[in-house]
């Protein structure tokens, strides 16, 4: 069985048996907070840890979907209504207490972990929760290894630097106009706005909304570059330090620098190798993540999930069928059409391994042969474009992580401001240069980022869900774009594109 079915099989399954324990195991909401009677109304009497709520403060209703069409206000005066009003929310829904002065605040209304439904789904509970470490555990290591191999990968030799400078610029180029496309498209379509996603308030973001991009610019340079391997928190730290320290190998005489060359490519290897072999576990972890969504919140969950897929298709859709045809018309002088039918082979292995690394045989061979790009372009343009230039997953990134942003900006109070969103745009353009060339490997990305923007990491294991197809379709998206590239420095160079000819394009 092929990976794509086999997490086709599992994700029904999850779905099958999270449907199961929603509708025949009984879960009761469990109060966020503690009250008890007073005279005319129920007055806080504990709440969570790290709640800023005051204690004594009388409340007198629930609010559900607030702020929305179908917002409902349920006011209770004993604890019988309020327990009447629990129940008739969603698990895993954010509700909004009233209080008797007419102001609010919320809680995330979860599961009683005393019901049958909660003892049943805590193993996968905690599979999922072990799978999410796993993705953690790979960030930095990924990260380091993968921007310092494709940086020393670069050379230092004239002919070298003059095509590396030349498809540095084309990659960056095309992958931030990817990101803006899904910049845009978020922006307008804002699926995460309203979204019911069963995702927990946080309260890491106090500080997030202060910060100036100057301040991010300044964070970005790490005091102690040990400390910054040691905090998912810290990515741009780790991205910094890479970007410079592969600068200066390139810079260093040999042996050493051909020592620490060999050193890094190595050491990215290993790293692929260790990122596929957790990667196997994605059909586990979509089947354990989505019996764990299902079974405490139920399906309400997939609205908002659909409409963020349907974002990211729409800006996938755009960036191919636009933004790349018209750099190859503008600045490679080739027909679009004619060179999507020469480089068809590799989209199709790049749709069905979900990989631009297991693809990259197949690039190469179709570039050179079908394409008629010379062998000293595609050698050098197509290995550094499956390990740098990442269009599809970039994009992907900035509309999930602003998906998700969303999503935490309508549930507490935290402004979604164009510092962040420029922070997002930055990150994304970054991650994707360190994206492995593997299946799901953007989601690793995306932990990265939301762990550098202070949100919680576990929006990323929801989207995990329904990501499959994305990625199949943003692998093909950043073959498309290393194709084009390959297209573009050769015509740079002083090439004939064999497609643009119409003999050539004849025995395509």
């Amino acid at each position: 069985m092929s990976d794509h079915w086999k997490i086709i099989v599992w994700l029904v399954a999850g779905l099958i048996i999270g449907g199961a324990l929603q509708l025949f195991a009984d879960g009761n909401p469990a109060s966020p907070i503690g009250l008890k009677d007073a005279k005319d109304s129920l007055v806080v009497a504990s709440v969570p840890q790290s709640s800023k709520i005051e204690l004594g403060i009388p409340v007198v209703a629930l609010i559900k979907n607030k702020g929305r069409n179908d917002e409902e206000r349920l006011a209770f005066r004993s604890m019988n209504d309020y327990e009447g009003a629990l129940k008739s929310c969603d698990i895993g829904a954010i509700i909004w207490y009233e209080t008797k002065t007419g102001q609010v605040f919320q809680a995330s209304l979860k599961l009683d972990q005393k019901s049958d439904r909660a003892s049943y789904l805590r193993p996968f509970t905690f599979f999922a929760d072990i799978f999410l470490r796993l993705l953690k555990m790979l960030i930095v290591p990924m990260i380091l290894t993968s921007i310092i191999s494709g940086v020393v990968g670069l050379g230092s030799g004239k002919d070298l630097r003059r095509l590396g400078t030349k498809t540095f610029i084309y990659y960056v180029a095309t992958s931030m106009i990817a990101i803006v496309t899904g910049l845009v498209l978020v922006n307008l379509i804002r699926p995460g706005e309203g979204a019911s996603l069963g995702l927990a308030a946080s309260d890491k973001f106090d500080n997030l909304s202060d910060s100036s991009f100057v301040d991010v610019l300044i964070r970005m340079v790490p005091e102690n570059v040990f400390a910054a391997f040691g905090a998912n928190a810290s990515m741009l730290q780790v991205i910094f330090f890479s970007l410079l320290f592969g600068y200066f190998i390139l810079k260093t005489k040999d042996p050493h620098r051909t020592t620490m060359t060999s050193f890094f490519e190595a050491a990215f290897e290993v790293m692929m190798k260790l990122a596929a072999g957790v990667l196997l576990l994605i059909p586990y972890g979509v089947f354990c993540l989505l019996v764990k969504v299902v079974g405490q919140t139920g399906f309400a969950v997939f609205k908002p999930l659909g409409l963020y897929m349907l974002t990211v298709l729409a800006a996938l859709a755009i960036h191919c069928c636009f933004t790349l045809p018209i750099v190859l018309r503008v600045f490679a002088k080739i027909n679009p059409l004619r060179w999507i039918k020469a480089v068809a082979p590799a989209l199709i292995t790049a749709f069905s391994t979900s990989s631009s690394s297991m693809t990259l045989p197949v690039t190469m061979e179709t570039v050179e042969k079908r394409g008629g790009v010379s062998n000293k372009v595609v050698s050098f343009v197509q290995p550094l474009g499956a390990t740098i230039n990442m269009d599809g997953t970039a994009l992907y990134e900035c509309i999930g992580v602003i998906f998700l942003a969303q999503y935490y900006a309508g549930i507490q109070d935290f402004d979604l401001t164009l510092t962040n969103q420029l922070q997002v745009v930055v990150m994304a353009l970054l991650a994707s240069i360190g994206a492995a060339g593997i299946p799901s490997a953007g989601l690793i990305m995306m932990v990265t980022i939301l762990g550098a923007l202070k949100l919680p990491v576990e929006g990323a294991a929801l989207l995990l869900a329904v990501d499959r197809p994305l990625d199949m379709l943003r692998t093909v998206t950043n073959v498309f774009s290393d194709t084009c590239g390959s297209a573009v420095v050769a015509t740079s160079e002083g090439e004939t594109i064999l497609a643009v000819q119409d003999k050539g394009a004849s025995k395509l």
